[in-house]
């Protein structure tokens, strides 16, 4: 089962502060509680799943990690990215997260929320990246212009003319929020929404900035630097923080995610972490053996043939493959070697085979060291 986005899980933005992140997790395990939901399977598997996304986003390094190579990157992290959730690990940190009034702000009075704050966040923007095999196997910074929503200069991102161009939200009085308390049969419940007129920004713009028109924003270019880990393969995103568009009225920019794409090479192909060449050498190399200069990722490398090699020979050159990301794995290059049989001959050289046609040496005469196509795969493999 694909494992859900934990921002999506916990109802919160990328840029969510620690703060929030505290808050929404509070929200959705109250919402799912087993106590709450007796007997409910699903309500069990999603407070188990708030929990994994608030253990990861509740650390400054995991969450780091998890923006940046997403799931993936949580492997062999340690907590409880695996998805073996126990009631009793969970429960162990309810103390640190919701106090002694885990029910307290359902029932009752309840805390008042921070308010929402400037602006409205910027959206997220998707680019792809082409990589060569050195720059995946080695690593690679890469500077790119991105056309996006980019700050205002102007106003400095505030939408406004001046600094005297704002006005306290006469709806919240400048809280950002209106609070609605409500009579239950459980006893009074107090709801916090956004302003909807200011929305939750307690201040409203009476004069707008010329350049920008209010917004804050206006649409232009940067660029961007880009460290690229080692170790990447095709299809992987990778998130740089608040490089995305610029968000309205000095809101939080959305981030920038990278799209990996995979130059092809033109003499190797990428097998997972190894590395795959065909070498075609001729007859007499085979037969008498010789030495060849292979490509590599990184340049060229040198290889002895040994008199005798057959066509299906499969050569290995360890560590010369890529690089596992994040890890000190590293895989092999191997060289199929093809014998190449010639398709033209001249008069002479018709006459010098026809000799040896029937010589017993260049009868084919496999041994039981001689191991099959299937036996070679499965040693390539294991």
């Amino acid at each position: 089962m694909t494992k859900r986005d934990y921002y999506e899980v916990l109802g919160v933005s990328r840029n969510a502060s620690q703060d929030e992140i505290k808050k929404a997790y509070r929200k959705v395990a109250m919402q799912y509680h087993p106590d709450r939901n007796p007997g409910n399977k699903e309500a069990e598997e999603k407070f188990k799943e708030a929990a994994e996304a608030y253990e990861v986003l509740s650390s400054p390094d995991k969450r780091a990690q998890y923006d940046r190579f997403g799931h993936a990157g949580m492997r062999g992290s340690g907590g409880f990215g695996g998805g073996g959730m126990r009631m009793e690990d969970i429960f162990t940190n309810f103390g640190d997260i919701f106090g002694d009034d885990i029910f307290g702000s359902f029932f009752g009075g309840g805390r008042s929320q921070q308010r929402h704050g400037r602006g409205t966040p910027g959206t997220n923007l998707r680019v792809k990246i082409k990589l060569d095999y050195a720059e995946i196997a080695n690593g690679v910074n890469k500077k790119i212009r991105v056309k996006k929503y980019i700050t205002c200069q102007q106003c400095d991102g505030s939408g406004a003319k001046d600094k005297s161009s704002f006005q306290t939200c006469t709806q919240c009085g400048g809280s950002g929020q209106v609070r609605r308390v409500t009579s239950t049969f459980l006893g009074q419940m107090q709801t916090v929404t956004t302003c909807p007129v200011c929305n939750g920004e307690g201040t409203i713009v009476t004069s707008k900035c010329n350049n920008c028109h209010g917004s804050g924003r206006v649409y232009g270019e940067e660029t961007v630097s880009i460290d690229i880990p080692a170790g990447v393969q095709q299809g992987m995103q990778l998130s740089v923080g608040g490089k995305g568009n610029a968000g309205e009225r000095g809101g939080a920019p959305g981030d920038l995610i990278i799209l990996i794409e995979e130059e092809a090479h033109p003499e190797l192909q990428r097998d997972g972490l190894n590395v795959a060449y065909d070498l075609y050498i001729s007859l007499t190399d085979a037969i008498f053996g010789s030495q060849q200069e292979v490509p590599t990722i990184e340049g060229h490398a040198k290889i002895k043939i040994p008199p005798g090699t057959q066509s299906g020979k499969i050569f290995r050159l360890r560590g010369k493959g890529f690089p596992a990301l994040q890890s000190n794995d590293r895989g092999d290059q191997l060289i199929h070697v093809n014998v190449w049989t010639p398709q033209t001959l001249s008069a002479e050289e018709r006459g010098i085979f026809e000799k040896l046609r029937d010589s017993e040496n260049l009868k084919p005469n496999p041994g039981k060291s001689e191991k099959s196509f299937f036996d070679k795969v499965r040693d390539v493999f294991s």
